[in-house]
């Protein structure tokens, strides 16, 4: 029995070609299990509607993986420190914004403390030198305060279709190392 693979975008939603668009369809054509969940209202998101939105998901699909893009991680954050959530075997949390986000139509999701416990087996950290939405001071922060491993990308900006990750046969590979 394969493993089971939950996608989570961010602000703005993550459709073709952004590289979580590309895993999903990738994992599926291998006949793997995974859940692509489309939140509501992702232009003009709200913390209560998509945290219901992924509780019952987490309660439906019961995902080995979660694979946060963005403001996902936020989101993840939020269920960490206030819900009792199943842990899962792997955490990818890729390019978080800043803790102290200020962007007007994310301000429900902040502020937000670092989480102490991510809810996960093994969790990765995956953040830019150029990430405009979070200083490498911050991921170190946050990389410290989770205690978990982190891979830094060179100049790869918000790792998001544009600033071209649409193919991303990393994260694929090292999903498929997992399955």
């Amino acid at each position: 029995m394969s493993k089971k693979v939950l996608i989570l975008h961010g602000w703005g939603g993550s459709d073709f070609p952004h590289w979580q668009s590309y895993l999903a369809s990738e994992l599926a054509k291998d006949y793997g299990k995974v859940s692509f969940l489309k939140f509501s209202n992702f232009d003009f998101p709200q913390l209560g509607m998509w945290k219901q939105e992924l509780k019952d998901e987490l309660q439906d699909f019961k995902p080995d993986i979660v694979v946060c893009h963005s403001l996902a991680n936020t989101l993840w954050f939020h269920l960490c420190a206030d819900e009792e959530i199943e842990e899962v075997e792997k955490l990818y949390l890729v390019a978080p914004p800043s803790m102290r986000c200020e962007i007007e139509e994310l301000k429900s999701f902040f502020p937000i403390h670092m989480p102490k416990n991510p809810h996960a087996k093994k969790t990765i950290l995956i953040t830019s030198t150029t990430d405009p939405y979070l200083t490498q001071t911050e991921a170190k922060e946050l990389q410290s305060s989770l205690d978990v491993e982190m891979k830094v990308l060179e100049d790869a900006g918000h790792i998001n279709a544009d600033s071209d990750f649409g193919e991303w046969q990393w994260i694929l590979q090292d999903i498929k190392k997992e399955l």
